[in-house]
Order: structure tokens, then sequence, then C-alpha cells
């Protein structure tokens, strides 16, 4: 029976429901808003093999995962792909493929079919190759014009991840006529979240609370006129909120992530946070004893752990506190009120971050993107010292 931090037992200790497999953190594309770890070049050497993802996989299974995400990094970077999908189809999971596209080929996309891979989400990144190149570092915007096609031609959903931030927020409309024209069956619209390294360029990346309402009332007035041809999803940011999000439905509630070098979390920014160890599949008795009983898992279930104002909050069934690893990363205190939320303590550690965007000295200063180099330098602390220095600016 799993418990709280505070001792007491949880009845029914629910499912993982949902597994994202992180298999591996190499990518080709260097994303100023990734929200891999900023040191993900720790975590490339050790990538777990084909016959240790397919015993993850079988294991959730057993617990009872029902969706299966296949990310990243780009995750056509392994050559062992084709077996992972397989393996999924013939466990009975719904499996999505989250990809930039670089990899994907006609030979690879047949495999696929023919492994029973549901879904591929492929992410755009604006209407122009311009911003598309600079903002992935990368030239790939020709590149995955065509991949949608090839996408499309295998008769897979067309779903189109675009997140959004100061430099194509004003192109929202076109990019949701380019998604129309191509084709999309669906569309997330998913405003950067500041985790990892978009946290590193929230200054550059953060769009106004202006230009935030005006892409959502375009993106009200599209959906109107597609109706259901087309499924829009748009994402609010959390800063430009009043109250937060129930992180991922809750800590260990229903999702899982197993990542590259086989940890495994409860949210995608978990590692971040201290005094935790994750435990790792290598090492651990089994999958169902980390999510059982494991005390990492067990850490912020149910509702011990809270300090005020959340303890007593009547409203902290609907949130659960917020995001721990939104409260330690902005206030240092992984314990504490989401910050997002105007009852925490912490709420003006937001404004102040809304105000910062707005300063165009900070804003003006160079985005720091995902490379071995930068995040070898942030490890020594360099680049950590730099967006320091950022605040200190009038």
């Amino acid at each position: 029976m799993a418990q709280q931090n505070n001792g007491t037992e949880l009845h029914g200790t629910p499912k993982p429901l949902w597994l994202l497999a992180e298999i591996t953190y190499r990518c080709p594309l260097h994303c100023a808003f990734c929200y891999n770890p900023t040191d993900y070049v720790t975590h490339t050497q050790n990538e777990l093999s084909t016959e240790q993802w397919i015993k993850v996989l079988r294991e959730a299974r057993k617990m009872g995962a029902l969706q299966l995400g296949i990310s990243g990094g780009e995750p056509l970077l392994r050559d062992d792909i084709e077996a992972i999908v397989a393996e999924a189809g013939s466990l009975g999971y719904y499996s999505n493929l989250i990809t930039s596209g670089v990899g994907l080929t006609e030979k690879r996309i047949a495999e696929f079919k023919r492994g029973g891979l549901d879904h591929i989400q492929l992410s755009m990144h604006d209407i122009t190759k311009e911003i598309n190149n600079f903002i992935t570092d990368t030239n790939t915007f020709e590149l995955k014009k065509k991949v949608a096609a090839m996408i499309k031609a295998y008769d897979y959903p067309m779903v189109l991840n675009v997140v959004i931030h100061r430099y194509n927020i004003e192109h929202i409309g076109e990019i949701l006529e380019m998604a129309e024209a191509i084709g999309a069956d669906y569309v997330e619209l998913a405003n950067t979240q500041y985790y990892g390294w978009s946290l590193i360029n929230r200054a550059q990346l953060m769009p106004s609370k202006e230009q935030l309402e005006k892409a959502e009332a375009i993106t009200n007035q599209f959906r109107k006129r597609v109706g259901n041809k087309m499924k829009v999803f748009f994402v609010v940011p959390d800063y430009y909120a009043t109250r937060p999000k129930k992180c991922m439905n809750g800590w260990g509630q229903v999702f899982m992530i197993v990542t590259a070098n086989g940890d495994v979390l409860p949210c995608h920014s978990a590692r971040s946070l201290p005094g935790l160890t994750f435990p790792n599949v290598r090492e651990a008795e089994s999958l169902e004893w980390i999510w059982n009983e494991s005390p990492a898992f067990n850490k912020y279930r149910g509702d011990g752990w809270m300090k005020e104002p959340c303890r007593s909050c009547p409203e902290k069934e609907k949130d659960l506190g917020g995001c721990r690893c939104q409260a330690y990363l902005l206030a240092g205190d992984a314990e504490g009120a989401d910050p997002v939320c105007t009852k925490s303590p912490y709420r003006h550690l937001i404004d102040e971050a809304i105000e910062e965007a707005k300063n165009p000295k900070i804003a003006a200063q160079p985005i720091i993107f995902r490379t071995d180099k930068n995040s070898k330098k942030l490890l020594e602390g360099e680049l950590r010292e730099r967006a320091q220095a950022f605040h200190a600016l009038p």
C-alpha cells in the first residue's frame, strides 16, 4: 500500500495510464524553448538498450498503462525505434510518436504503419523559414513540410504541435491557415511553459498579455470558421493565470516518464527538485515498485505535504497546490504554493518576470540554445551567472 509523505495510507493507488518513453535526449535541433534538462548532455551517454525498453513497455502495460508517448530529444535518432514501436503495437498501447520529423523516411514510416503506430505528432515552428530556422538553430523548414506530406500520405491523423512564443505569436492566424492547408486534423498551440532551456530564455521568449489575448481571439475566430474539420487546442501559459494547473493531473496520479537513461519520473522537470532520488529501472525491483512504493513517487501524493495557504485552501482539490518544480525553480520552495497562484506568497516573482520580459535591454539579450557546448557551460555555472546578471539590469 502506497503512503503519503506524512505516513498515512493512500487507498487505491492510481494507475499510470499514460507512459512517456523519452528514448533519447540526442536531438539535431537546438530549440530555445526545449523542456529537456539543461544538463541533458550528462544523460546521453547511457541510454537504455532495446531489450530494456521492451521490458519497460511490458511492465507498464501490466500495470494498466494504455497510452504511450515515444519522444526525446529526437526519437528517430534511435536505430531500434521500429522494434520499440512494434512491441508497443503487440502489447495494445495507443502509441504516439512525438518528432521534429528529422530522420523520418518512407521506409521508416512504412515500418511504423506495419508495427501498429497509431499517431505521429509533428512539431512545427512558424510559417517563415527565418523564424523556424532561428528558433531551432537549424535549417529544417523545408524538411518539415515534406514530412507533413508524408504523414498525410500514410493516412495518419495530421497532428501538429506549435510552441508559441514572442517570435511567432503574431503569426498565429497564418500558422493556423498553414495547418488547414496541409490537412491538419489536430493543432496544439502550446504557449511556452518555462522549464529547462525556456526558463533560461524566458525574458526573450515571453509574449505580452496583449499579444496573448489577441492570439487567443484569432484562434477562437478560426475555430468558428473551420468547425469540426480541425480540432485546435490553445494551451495558455501559467504566468498570465491567477490559479495554477493541477500539474500532470497530480503527482504520481496518471502520468509516468521513463527517461533515456532509465530514471523514472512523475513529471518532466522532477529531477530539478532537491532531496529526491528517482529510481532507475536498471536497479529497482520493478516498475510497479517504483510507482507504488518508492519515496519519490509518494512524496507529493495526497495533501499531507502541503503548507499554508494550500493546506486550508478550498481550491486545493482543483490544483493540488500547482507545480512543485515551478515552486522550487522560481521560489526555492518545493513545498510552497505555486507562484502562479495569487494566494501564493511568491506571486511577486511571476509579476516581476512579466515586467522583466517587457524590459528591452533584457529581452534583447541573445538566445541561449540547447547545444552540447552550452549544456556543459551551464553545468559549470557560466550561463546561470549570465542569467542572474540579466536580472540586475535596470
